[in-house]
């Protein structure tokens, strides 16, 4: 990349918004160059506004420190600023949808961590190595909203990242029905355990919306693109129970799944490990050498060895067996903040420049 994507954090001083100010402090495509937050925050330098409450394990990047916030609702002043902007925010749907779509017809790309838009016929919900084909619906997107340049595009669920990636390759046996329970580590819901000490030595058996998103998304990922929307595919039913545990980062899923067509055991572990996608093909900044590993120890993937795999990109699959009510079982593991969240966010930039979809401004 010959010259670097200037690039916005809105939301950025949110736990996702942290985990962007430190993917991109080195990142060789993009260079942060506008905060933007609530207005309570605005006009504070990044470390005032979020210094107290940095629930990274990194120091906060010394080059964003005496960088003052943004109010987020000054569109034109941070489009104006910016190639596109990475959004985070925490705000009830229907004003993020708003905002969004406000920096969208500011002629800004967003893309986006947040779930308001990804019901969205024509707003593309991605993991970039499973349906990089969904990004030809900015077109239409563009034509709604009247634009040049400005779209929106989103990541999914950071929950479905540990079992859709495993479930995508098999598709090809005829994958009939899922079940997925999922534990879920407390920073999805933006909590260390400093600020929530009642999950400590606890299991929550409820995460509001989870179980619908993680039942419902995938279908869209997996979905088809028809008279400029995005159709939903019909298959395979997902049902899904969604639990908090005490873990700081890595959502783990058990998964039991029926198929049409059992190819064995070992034909399904050689699947997942030969599977690759578009940014291993374009070898992308922050892809995954090998997106999907799969370990054969009894007692693996575990949060604590695998959830850093491959700078956290990386998902890990072990326990594979069949079953005696669905075809097959497994369990599957990745990092929620960064595969699952901004590091999916920027993996997904990344495509997003690579396939000229985002251009430098003027």
């Amino acid at each position: 990349m010959e010259k670097k994507f200037n690039v916005g954090i809105i939301g950025a001083t949110g736990m996702v918004g942290q985990r962007f100010a430190t993917l991109l402090e080195n990142h060789p495509w993009f260079n942060v160059t506008v905060l933007a937050a609530s207005a309570r925050s605005a006009g504070k330098t990044y470390k005032e506004a979020a210094g107290n409450r940095w629930a990274m394990t990194v120091p906060m990047p010394k080059s964003l420190e005496e960088l003052v916030i943004v109010d987020a609702a000054n569109v034109e002043e941070v489009a104006s600023k910016v190639d596109f902007v990475f959004c985070a925010v925490d705000m009830k749907k229907e004003d993020i949808r708003a905002l969004e779509e406000a920096y969208a017809k500011a002629e800004c790309p967003v893309v986006s961590n947040n779930s308001a838009h990804r019901f969205t016929p024509d707003v593309p919900m991605i993991i970039p190595e499973i349906n990089d084909n969904h990004l030809a619906i900015i077109e239409s997107q563009k034509k709604r909203l009247g634009t040049k340049r400005g779209f929106i595009a989103v990541k999914s669920n950071c929950s479905l990242q540990s079992y859709v990636p495993a479930i995508h390759p098999l598709l090809k046996y005829g994958v009939k029905k899922v079940l997925a329970c999922t534990y879920q580590a407390i920073s999805g819901a933006g909590k260390t355990f400093e600020r929530w000490p009642e999950m400590v030595d606890n299991v929550i058996p409820y995460i509001g919306g989870e179980e619908e998103k993680s039942e419902q998304e995938p279908l869209k990922i997996w979905g088809t693109i028809e008279n400029g929307e995005i159709v939903k595919a019909q298959s395979p039913s997902i049902t899904s129970q969604c639990i908090r545990v005490p873990v700081s980062d890595g959502h783990t899923a058990a998964v039991f799944v029926e198929l049409e067509n059992n190819p064995g055991i070992e034909q399904i572990i050689s699947d997942w490990e030969s599977y690759s996608g578009k940014p291993q093909e374009l070898a992308l900044p922050s892809a995954p050498k090998q997106f999907l590993h799969y370990f054969r120890e009894a007692d693996r993937p575990q949060i604590k060895s695998e959830r850093n795999l491959e700078n956290g990109m990386a998902v890990s699959v072990g326990r594979l067996r069949e079953d005696t009510q669905y075809t097959i079982k497994f369990v599957c593991m990745s990092h929620n903040t960064l595969r699952g969240a901004a590091g999916g966010a920027v993996l997904l930039a990344e495509l997003l420049c690579a396939e000229g979809y985002i251009d430098h401004k003027g």
